[in-house]
């Protein structure tokens, strides 16, 4: 009697294992290994790097410094709001991301934090930036400064830009106008404020949610 007793108690402990591994499996927010990450073009860093101090302006007149970008996971797109094509595309899927996490866990993407920074201050200004930024969501941030400021933090995380001259149809420069090449990589900046990795071209908001949630379980 004893036997059977315990051959049942047995089974229903492994019964029980086997259950709970099961809703974890299907509970469980999924997840990507770095190799699924980098065939997806994002890119982590092997180690961190420290972002030294800066302070530029948010849309709202507010000091933009590395506290700014602790606490949260900062996704970093160094843009202009008269840009024709990659800005508004890339700044709509951050957007998409932030609804999607929402919608899903909301107590998660309060960590989400979502930045424009402009790579054309002297057009942006923080009226016009603030407006851009927060089209695509109310929480996400514009943020400029003098040029030098921008250029150091820019070049910290990688990314470039420069003025470039519009053309007529002859090749000749037209006096007053230009638009701006710049690096399209969205920068991931971790909750310590350091520079964490970055996301190269064409971005996927399915493929950014994941990493995201990648990120925050294992950080």
């Amino acid at each position: 009697m004893g036997n059977i007793r315990s051959t049942v108690g047995l089974c229903l402990v492994f019964i029980t294992i086997v259950v709970s591994m099961f809703v974890l499996s299907v509970t469980r927010e999924p997840q990507l290994s770095i190799e699924e990450m980098r065939s997806k073009g994002v890119f982590i860093l092997p180690r961190p790097r420290d972002i030294a101090p800066f302070e530029l302006i948010d849309h709202q007149g507010r000091a933009f410094d590395n506290d700014r970008l602790k606490d949260k996971w900062s996704f970093v797109f160094f843009g202009f709001t008269n840009c024709p094509d990659v800005c508004p595309t890339s700044m709509s899927v951050l957007g998409q991301v932030e609804r999607a996490l929402l919608a899903n866990n909301p107590e998660t993407s309060a960590q989400f934090q979502g930045v424009l920074v402009t790579v054309d201050p002297e057009r942006d200004k923080a009226e016009a930036l603030g407006a851009y930024a927060t089209a695509f969501s109310p929480r996400f941030w514009g943020v400029t400064g003098g040029r030098e400021a921008l250029a150091e933090v820019a070049r910290q995380v990688n990314v470039a830009f420069a003025k470039v001259p519009l053309r007529d149809a002859q090749g000749t420069p037209v006096p007053g106008t230009y638009t701006m090449d710049h690096t399209g990589n969205i920068v991931i900046i971790n909750p310590k404020g350091h520079y964490h990795g970055f996301i190269k071209l064409p971005h996927d908001a399915e493929t950014i949610r994941l990493t995201f949630q990648t990120l925050v379980s294992q950080f």
